[in-house]
């Protein structure tokens, strides 16, 4: 005797709801679908060695079959069966058969070999269960699940497109026989016109999916339809027995598919190599044949003699590099790509490495290419110096022109003043200013002998560079050479001319260029004081004033030496004045070197005296002005100071007070109207503040060093800490209203304050979506995005993303208490009416107190249902009304 018992948690086949249950056996109708599909399904496999049964507890009974039936399925070779007729031998065959099933991890209870030989018919349908169980059910595996669960959630997948197909069981979901249509058309769809089918005729449905199946499928008859659908819920084991053949056939079919696609992938690998393959080689004939002609079109080395010609060469080689090479690089570059994409593939799919025609391998196209950048280089640095070369020679040839243009025009005119003698009867400034023209002349002369130069030396370049007008250009430098020698003998002969008057005179020259030298800087000075003296002046601060000032005594204390020097040149002046009348000398003009006068000097030295004192006055009276600033900055300075912090310290108490739990909400809303109140009271402070800022504001005063705190800070501080005590007083009157309002305890509130304090990390008073979520969670709530998505609807009608304490305090309220319903009022009002589905109003007038019975008539509509009579109210819309789910 063996043990039936389940014997591993990885088997679900022989789960307990699964187990062979005896007493349905006594059902006819059940055991004999049993019977029937059980003894097919034998049949099926059978038949593969050439036999069958007909009476399923007789022909087991010696065991023979039943050791073939084990065989065939499994694919093993069984002990050698006994042939004796003997029961002994029977016994023995039967538990050879019995023991090959418990070898596969199958634990036997109630079923011995002597029950099987006796034709025990209970005995034998739960043995040959087991079997169809562990060989056509128990492999069976669908999305992790196994075994029945995964023929059911197959049958489910393979179903679930069709309508009127609900696959929930083994039983009454196949009774309309759709079921085993759909599995049917789902996966041989011309097999069945599924369409055609009405789940009204189940008779049609089920012989119609059981004779295709017996005449496409190769599947065995195992039921008949009358059978289903006369029994009120079909045999489970035989449903589910027959269904296993249809998932055996259908998966069989699914692995000939499997591999014709197989067959068909790799096939399609096998042409896309070959594609890839030709298209390689094509592009690379093709790049190669371009390299092939265009390297002799680089390689040309032929130049132009016209600079338009090269510079059309250029532009081609420039067409060539934009237009023509990019393409080709393109080209080059998906040549390589293609060709290790190629690679690739072929070692993915175990093909050989593909091996391009010879002198096309992607190293010969490299070199071939660096064939091509070598010639390009090449051409392009050949252009570029013909180019040159060519932009040298007319550069050359433009400059000589310019340069003797601008040489020829400086010489005219320069031997006729040279040839003159002026200096015999020029007076002393006219020989003094005749010398120095002369030595300016000179120097001019010096400064063209470089031109002169450069002139000869461009001409010679131009012959070393066969210019081809170089004639012209050699007798145009004879000519300026021979002029240029000439005009250097005469500045020669003007020069020790002038030299010898210029000793004549030399006194009375060396006076006018002493007076110039020392009358210039001082006019300068002169003129830079007076600027200084009338510059009006800006200054914001007492240290500005006072560098003014100084700077202002510094100066004054260099006009003694001033004096000094205005003495001094008023001398030299008169020095001169003093030689001429002596020695009669002519002094018809002024002083060449400077066209400054002793009486403008004087004029100017008496605006300067003039001015120092009024510049005096002015820094005098702006650093009286600069003092009173100072001293309206300290004031301002010392009281924003002390309000500034003051208004942030009230701001952080008032932050701190929101969230502690210090007494009842009473005993914080008292503190906080007292904490309003001290506030309040501050505001002539702010007042006395504003006074010194409008003082500083018509003084000009924009900065103050004193202080970080302006007035417009201040105001913005005393308006937000208004606010700030306003709005906690007034959560905290709400959360009174809340509290008195849903019956909340002290303890309660306490209670959600600490929950919302520790899950708002910021210490800001309010918490964000994500804290809000996980303060939930932490009280019990299970919470999916639905879920939460609606509550946080209720928090933040808003849609601010973000949850306030009172917010939070009507939330928790609401889903802790017990609050009435639009329901439990409008049954109040029934019991009010007699239970009548109207009131009148003297029922109201006796039940409720007057002012809320007036309430409710002034705000029920008249009720109009059948039983109505004259004054009846309808208390039912009313109900809903208050509650929001209609209108008042």
């Amino acid at each position: 005797m063996y043990n039936m018992e389940q014997y591993d948690d990885e088997i679900d086949y022989m789960h307990q709801e699964d187990d062979w249950d005896r007493d349905l056996l006594l059902d006819p109708a059940w055991e004999k679908q049993q019977r029937k599909t059980f003894t097919a399904w034998c049949n099926s496999h059978l038949r593969k060695a050439g036999t069958q049964i007909e009476n399923i507890e007789e022909d087991f009974r010696d065991g023979l079959k039943l050791m073939l039936l084990l065989e065939v399925i499994s694919g093993e070779r069984l002990a050698k069966p006994e042939r004796g007729k003997m029961r002994v031998h029977k016994i023995s065959n039967v538990n050879k058969a019995l023991d090959f099933i418990t070898g596969k991890g199958v634990k036997l209870v109630s079923i011995g070999a002597e029950e099987i030989v006796d034709g025990n018919a209970k005995m034998t349908l739960g043995m040959i269960w087991t079997i169809i169980l562990r060989f056509a059910i128990q492999d069976i595996s669908v999305e992790e699940t196994s075994a029945k669960e995964g023929l059911l959630l197959w049958c489910q997948r393979k179903t679930a497109p069709y309508k009127n197909v609900n696959i929930q069981n083994f039983h009454i979901s196949w009774k309309d026989g759709l079921g085993f249509c759909a599995l049917i058309h789902r996966h041989r769809p011309e097999l069945i016109d599924y369409g055609k089918l009405r789940k009204d005729d189940p008779m049609t449905n089920l012989n119609t999916a059981f004779d295709v199946a017996e005449k496409y499928l190769d599947i065995p008859k195992m039921l008949d339809a009358e059978d289903i659908i006369s029994t009120l819920r079909p045999d489970e084991k035989a449903v589910m027995t027959y269904v296993s053949c249809y998932y055996h056939a259908f998966s069989g079919k699914q692995k000939a598919e499997t591999a014709a696609n197989r067959i068909c992938k790799v096939l399609a690998v096998n042409q896309e190599n070959e594609q890839l393959m030709e298209d390689y080689e094509k592009l690379a004939s093709d790049l190669l044949e371009w390299i092939r002609r265009t390297i002799p079109w680089l390689e040309n080395r032929m130049p132009e003699n016209t600079m338009q010609a090269m510079q059309q060469k250029l532009e081609d080689f420039r067409d060539y590099r934009r237009l023509h090479k990019p393409p080709k690089v393109q080209e080059k570059c998906q040549l390589e790509i293609n060709f290790n994409t190629l690679q690739t593939k072929l070692r993915l799919s175990n093909r050989p490495a593909f091996m391009p025609s010879e002198g096309k391998m992607v190293s010969d196209i490299n070199n071939a290419w660096g064939n091509l950048e070598g010639a390009e280089k090449g051409y392009e640095e050949w252009l570029l110096n013909e180019i040159r070369r060519l932009e040298r020679l007319d550069h050359l040839a433009e400059k000589f022109r310019q340069k003797a243009a601008i040489h020829e025009a400086w010489t005219e005119g320069k031997e006729e003043m040279l040839q003159k003698h002026d200096y015999e009867t020029a007076s002393l400034s006219e020989i003094k200013a005749l010398l120095k023209k002369h030595e300016a002349f000179e120097s001019d002369l010096a400064a063209h002998q470089d031109r002169v130069e450069q002139i000869a030396a461009i001409a010679q370049e131009l012959n070393e560079l066969d210019y081809y007008d170089s004639p012209s250009v050699n007798a145009r430098c004879q000519r300026i050479c021979d002029q240029w020698d000439a005009l250097g003998a005469m500045t020669q002969k003007r020069s020790e001319a002038l030299q010898r008057t210029e000793k004549l005179l030399e006194t009375i020259d060396q006076l006018y260029l002493e007076f110039a030298k020392r009358a210039a800087p001082f006019n300068n000075w002169m003129e830079g004081a007076m600027e200084d003296l009338q510059d009006t002046f800006i200054v914001h601060t007492i240290e500005e004033i006072q560098g003014l000032s100084t700077a202002h005594e510094q100066f004054k204390a260099t006009l003694p030496e001033a004096d000094k020097e205005r003495q001094a040149i008023l001398g030299i002046h008169n020095e001169i004045a003093k030689i001429v009348q002596t020695y009669h000398v002519n002094m018809a003009g002024t002083n060449p070197y400077t066209t400054i006068n002793p009486q403008e000097i004087n004029a100017k030295w008496d605006k300067v005296r003039q001015l120092v004192p009024q510049r005096d006055q002015a820094l005098i009276e702006e650093h009286a002005r600069q003092q009173n600033n100072e001293r309206l900055r300290r004031q301002f300075a010392n009281q924003a100071n002390v309000i500034g912090p003051w208004i942030q310290a009230k701001m952080e108490e008032i932050g701190r007070i929101s969230i502690e739990m210090h007494g009842t909400l009473e005993d914080q809303l008292t503190h906080l109207r007292q904490y309003e109140k001290s506030i309040v009271n501050y505001k002539p402070k702010i007042d006395q503040l504003e006074g010194d800022h409008q003082l500083i504001q018509e003084a000009l005063i924009f900065d103050n060093k004193h202080t970080n705190y302006t007035m417009e800070h201040i105001r913005v501080g005393w308006e937000q800490l208004l606010t700030t005590i306003a709005r906690t007083i007034n959560e905290i009157e709400n959360q009174i209203l809340t509290r008195d309002a849903k019956g909340i305890t002290q303890e309660q509130l306490n209670e959600y304050r600490a929950s919302f304090n520790h899950f708002d990390r910021k210490r800001s008073g309010i918490m964000d979506a994500e804290d809000f979520k996980t303060c939930l969670i932490s009280v019990g709530y299970n919470l999916g995005e639905n879920e939460f998505s609606r509550i946080m609807s209720i928090v933040d009608p808003n849609r601010m993303g973000i949850v306030t304490f009172q917010a939070f305090i009507d939330f928790m309220s609401r889903e802790t208490a017990d609050t009435d319903t639009a329901d439990q009022v409008m049954a109040s009002f029934k019991v009010l009416a007699g239970d009548k589905n109207y009131i009148l109003a003297d029922e109201l007038l006796r039940e409720l107190p007057p002012d809320q019975a007036e309430y409710c008539m002034a705000r029920m509509a008249p009720y109009t249902g059948p039983d109505a009579v004259p004054g009846a109210l309808d208390y039912m819309s009313f109900s809903t009304a208050l509650y929001g789910e209609s209108d008042l």
